[in-house]
């Protein structure tokens, strides 16, 4: 007979569940509507604005420096969220993730330009850029974790690829807001005046997630593996101290799992930064596009691109996590050269239809990955593990990407080397997700009894493979406790 504290959580309603999803969906949209409405802010006016003294690609280059460091602040987010999501709950972390991010990107729209404070804008700039870095460091893991920890296990796939939705639907909102704004105004009051107007939307933005998010539950999953924890502090010290540090359990027993997931996200990271921020400088510069006419190709490829995420994530329910990824990451390969050249021809529907494959190629590898990683974790190392595992991989991967292509462009004038940078990182993602282990049928509670050993645990009834793959032996338990 199973005790209440040690008892399996019932799968959430569908109502629930579908509350649970919007709650993340909505959160994760206006968390990357902040996040890329100042990539493409960096792309079209920040070099003009706060980095006025230099050359304009020169300027561009330093506008995406200070993009690049949002990034450098993730991994710090996800030590810090990551600790405390698995201390204290998913919930909680991510109403002040979402608070943390909204305020940054409120007081960017606030902020005086280099013609009112000289240098010292550029450094306020790249001091909110690092709290919009921190926030989104921990915001990832808790939405995919709270849908994933609530969802029916056989569509685990399917729910957890709804927050991934939210980056195309912020992609969407924030590329969508910046055209307007760019076909309603002229040059010169969009660069005084109505760049400031999408980040302070994001005022509005927070209150109604903040409103959303605090009406959901906290995941069943994380009570249970909580009311272990605090059943077996009484009589098992040195355990209760390891419960403290999710950090240092992730790192012990998941090493191999944090690896394969930074491996992972380097052509999916890479690849999406190039086709939507770099874009919008190669087009408007080399390709003599407008920049109204880039944004609309954008526009109309998010769209597209919000849509395919949940079929791509039904799909890796059916076939698994592994061959859906993989496609992805071979496919966004052998695009790069048909995707420039396809630019390059300066007409408007070759330019939609280069950024839309491109995109639809990426949801394969962006879709199965929240349940991907969730799926690589034990419950109590859970949101430490995939937010490290996702994030530190972000610094060397979407951070740069954007940066070393408009270097690349710079000294060799020519897409050639930006293809292969491109070409390069899918590969390195082939390797990875080859070398991993296909998590599709794994139980989230498994893992949790070892306290923190191996989380390949047992894998659910009906996988074929059950019991081969994951061996799971007395011994191994034992060694684990």
């Amino acid at each position: 007979m199973s005790s209440p504290a040690t008892a399996p959580p019932s799968p959430g309603t569908p109502a629930s569940l579908k509350r649970i999803v919007a709650a993340s969906l909505i959160g994760t949209t206006i968390e990357w509507y902040d996040f890329f409405l100042y990539g493409s802010a960096a792309a079209l006016v920040f070099n003009k604005l706060f980095f006025p003294d230099s050359d304009p690609l020169v300027g561009t280059l330093l506008s995406f420096l200070t993009y690049a460091v949002g990034f450098a602040a993730r991994p710090l987010g996800a030590l810090v969220f990551g600790h405390y999501g698995d201390r204290l709950g998913r919930k909680k972390l991510l109403v002040l993730s979402l608070l943390l991010m909204g305020g940054a990107t409120f007081a960017i729209g606030l902020l005086p330009t280099h013609a009112t404070v000289g240098s010292a804008a550029p450094v306020l700039l790249t001091v909110l850029r690092l709290v919009q870095g921190f926030a989104l460091g921990g915001e990832w893991g808790g939405a995919v974790l709270l849908v994933s920890e609530h969802g029916d296990a056989r569509r685990r796939g399917f729910w957890a690829s709804w927050p991934q939705t939210g980056a195309p639907a912020g992609q969407l909102l924030a590329t969508g807001v910046l055209s307007l704004l760019t076909a309603v105004l002229s040059d010169a009051a969009f660069a005084s005046w109505g760049w400031r107007i999408p980040f302070l939307l994001s005022g509005v933005l927070v209150v109604v997630g903040l409103w959303i998010r605090l009406s959901v539950d906290e995941s069943p999953v994380f009570r249970q593996a909580l009311a272990q924890a605090e059943a077996r502090k009484a009589v098992r010290s040195a355990e209760a101290e390891a419960e403290q540090l999710p950090l240092v359990s992730v790192l012990r027993h998941h090493w191999r799992d944090v690896l394969v997931a930074m491996g992972a996200r380097m052509a999916e990271n890479i690849s999406y930064y190039v086709i939507t921020a770099f874009i919008l400088v190669y087009a408007t510069t080399s390709a003599g596009v407008s920049k109204q006419t880039a944004l609309n190709a954008v526009l109309i490829a998010s769209a597209v691109h919000f849509a395919v995420i949940p079929a791509w994530g039904a799909l890796s329910d059916r076939v698994g996590r592994r061959p859906v990824y993989l496609l992805g990451a071979v496919g966004i390969g052998l695009w790069m050269f048909p995707f420039f050249s396809l630019v390059d021809t300066g007409t408007f529907g070759s330019l939609v239809l280069a950024v839309t494959v491109g995109l639809v190629l990426h949801g394969a590898m962006y879709a199965p990955q929240a349940a991907f990683f969730s799926e690589m974790f034990a419950t109590r190392m859970r949101y430490s593990g995939a937010s490290i595992g996702a994030q530190f991989a972000s610094v060397a991967a979407g951070a740069p990407a954007p940066l070393i292509a408009t270097a690349l462009l710079a000294e060799y004038d020519s897409s050639t080397p930006i293809a292969l940078y491109v070409i390069a990182a899918a590969l390195l993602t082939v390797v990875a997700v080859g070398a991993a282990k296909e998590t599709r049928h794994r139980d989230l509670t498994d893992g949790d009894l070892t306290d923190g050993g191996p989380a390949d645990g047992k894998l659910t009834d009906g996988d074929p493979g059950a019991g081969a793959a994951h061996p799971q032996t007395p011994a191994t338990d034992a060694r684990a406790v």
